[in-house]
Formats: C-alpha cells, sequence, structure tokens
C-alpha cells in the first residue's frame, strides 16, 4: 500500500466507495456477474484495506463523514486564527510591564515552546485538525519574534523581514501538508518580491502597493514554483502556487485597467488602461485554454473568473453612467447567457 499522506489515504477510500458503487450497478443491469469467490476475496480486501487507512489516517469512509470533516476544517481553520490573534494581543496588552531581558526571553521561549508543541501535537494528532491550530499559533509566535526583536533592539523595519516568514510558513507547511500556511508563505513571498522590485524603481519598500507592477514579478515566480519543484506528494499545492500566481498578474492588471496613472508606464492614462484590458482578456482566455489542455482545472476556473470580471468591470464603466439601470442589468444578463454558450461550446470542442 504505497500511501505515505492523508490526502493520498482519503482519496483511495473514495476511490474503493465508488468502484462498490458502481460495481453494484453493473450487476443490476447484467453487464457483469462476479463469482462468489472473487466477490468475496475483493471485498476482504477492500475491508481490509480501509480498516487499514483508518487506523493510520483517519480517513472517512463515507459521503456523511466528508461532510463532518469539512465542518471540522472550518472549524479549525477559524479556531486557528482565532487564537493567533489572541496570542497576538496578549503580548500588546502586557508588553510594556517587561523589562528588556524579559521581553527578548519571552518571545524567544514562546515562539520556541509553540513550535515544539506544534511538532508534539503533529505526532499523535491523525487528522491534522489540531495540528493546523499548533502550527498557525506557531507562525503568528515567529511573526510576533521578528517584529518584537526589531523594536526591542530599534532595528529600522525592513521587507528582508517577509522572507524569514515566508521559509517558516513554508517549512510547516511541507512538513505538516497545511495549505493555510502554505498560503501564508506565498502571501510572504509575494510581498517581498514586490516589495523588491519596487525599490528597484527608487520608491521606499512599505509603499510598493502603489504600483501594482510591482506584482508581476512575484506572479511570473510563483506561478512557475511547481514547474520546477516537484509537488506530487503533497495534495493541492501545485494548484495553490498557480492560481495565486494567477492572482498576483492579473489583479494588479484590473486595477491597471482602470486607474492607468498608478503605471510605471510613461503614456496617457487612457492608452495605458486600453492596453490593460487588451491584456487581461488575452491573457485570461490564454490561462483558460491552457488550463483545458494540461487538465488544470484550477487555472481554467480562476481563468473563468477572472475573465468575466474584467468583462463585467468594463461594461460597467461603458455603460453605468448613462445606461438605464434596467437595461443596464439586462445586458449583463444577456453577456452571462453569451458567456455560457461559448464555455458550452469550448467543452463541447474538449470533448
Amino acid at each position: 500500500m504505497a500511501v505515505s499522506s492523508r490526502s493520498d489515504a482519503q482519496r483511495r477510500v473514495d476511490d474503493i466507495r465508488i468502484f462498490r458503487e458502481e460495481l453494484s450497478r453493473v450487476e443490476n443491469e447484467g453487464a457483469l456477474r462476479l463469482e462468489d469467490a472473487q466477490r468475496t476475496a475483493l471485498d476482504s480486501h477492500h475491508d481490509a484495506l480501509l480498516t487499514q487507512l483508518k487506523n493510520a489516517f483517519d480517513v472517512d469512509r463515507s459521503a456523511a463523514a466528508k461532510q463532518l470533516s469539512l465542518g471540522m476544517r472550518i472549524a479549525s481553520f477559524v479556531g486557528a486564527l482565532a487564537l493567533a490573534a489572541s496570542v497576538f494581543f496578549l503580548f500588546y496588552n502586557f508588553w510594556g510591564y517587561f523589562s528588556t531581558p524579559v521581553q527578548v526571553a519571552t518571545v524567544v521561549g514562546v515562539g520556541l515552546g509553540a513550535f515544539l508543541a506544534t511538532v508534539a501535537v503533529a505526532r499523535h494528532d491523525a487528522t491534522g485538525y489540531f495540528t493546523k491550530l499548533a502550527a498557525m499559533v506557531s507562525f503568528a509566535c515567529f511573526v510576533l519574534n521578528v517584529v518584537m526583536l526589531g523594536q526591542i533592539f530599534n532595528i529600522t523595519p525592513s521587507d528582508k523581514a517577509l522572507l524569514p516568514w515566508a521559509a517558516f510558513a513554508f517549512l510547516l507547511a511541507y512538513a505538516y501538508e497545511l495549505r493555510l500556511l502554505q498560503v501564508a508563505g506565498i502571501l510572504s513571498l509575494i510581498a517581498f518580491i514586490a516589495a523588491r522590485a519596487g525599490s528597484w524603481s527608487g520608491m521606499y519598500w512599505i509603499y510598493f502597493g502603489e504600483r501594482p507592477e510591482n506584482f508581476f514579478p512575484a506572479a511570473l515566480a510563483i506561478f512557475l514554483i511547481p514547474r520546477f519543484v516537484d509537488q506530487s506528494r503533497f495534495a493541492g499545492f501545485a494548484a495553490t502556487y498557480r492560481v495565486f500566481g494567477m492572482l498576483a498578474l492579473f489583479l494588479p492588471m484590473l486595477v491597471l485597467a482602470n486607474w492607468g496613472s498608478a503605471s510605471y508606464l510613461h503614456l496617457d492614462s487612457n492608452i495605458v488602461q486600453g492596453l490593460y484590458q487588451t491584456l487581461g482578456f488575452a491573457g485570461t482566455a490564454a490561462f483558460i485554454r491552457a488550463g483545458t489542455r494540461r487538465d488544470w482545472k484550477e487555472v481554467s476556473n480562476t481563468g473563468v473568473a477572472l475573465f468575466v470580471i474584467f468583462l463585467y468591470t468594463k461594461l460597467f464603466d461603458w455603460w453605468w453612467d448613462w445606461m438605464p439601470k434596467y437595461i443596464f442589468f439586462l445586458l449583463l444578463a444577456l453577456a452571462a447567457v453569451l458567456l455560457l454558450v461559448v464555455f458550452k461550446r469550448l467543452r463541447g470542442v474538449i470533448a
């Protein structure tokens, strides 16, 4: 049984459940009939495998159990954010009462203790829900360590702090297969690359968001990570990189398509807006095509969503101010119908 993670185990359990349902259907339809010995051997093999996977990874063996697990994941996510915020505000409430040596010892001790607690929880938590809680607190404590130590020793704020944040988030994400921490690492890395790009253009790093084009190098780097670093052992990690790479590329384009004055390009604002509108439509269409050809569902779905956003913002820009509102929303509905027809034809061609 070549199963190395809970996601792989859950995928195998789902395959067995679907196989059993389809086998029952074809038997009822008379298309196939297994001999009693074959059916008994197959059921015994699957039952033993399901028991083994359940004991090793605490997988969900039914659709109802999967629904409950979804609720547990949501509760784990909300609890992780709340607990991390609690630690953050606890520090700030009582920070001024401590001397400098106590402050340094506290931030280092709490950060190290949170990390060791995460390691200990992960050893006994097959589901991963409590590990996610502990890992989020550990990451929040690490961020606080960097911030607080900088304040204690009066270090000038720098974008370089984003790199250790990203590195620690990725460490926890890959160690315990936590996509929430992967997202934290991606956002920290995007912010660092964008801040560097802004600094190279001559602006103070903290204002990198004023020029949306600063995000373009980060978008390219994030999107290409799965191409050069194998993510096959980590379920959903490659998809997350591609989705956030696309968002880091097209959301700044969307801003520039409506506010051309924020661009580095020394051109008329209307020309810049037209340029990025064209790039937005062409780029999202290209990603939709690439996603369908390579079976990257997350890329094609994100591309469709971004294409629709570009289209609707442009329609709003063209027609909202002078057109009666009932006609405007009627045209939006017609545009939605047209998109449905186009995507239906595209699906037929792909099929």
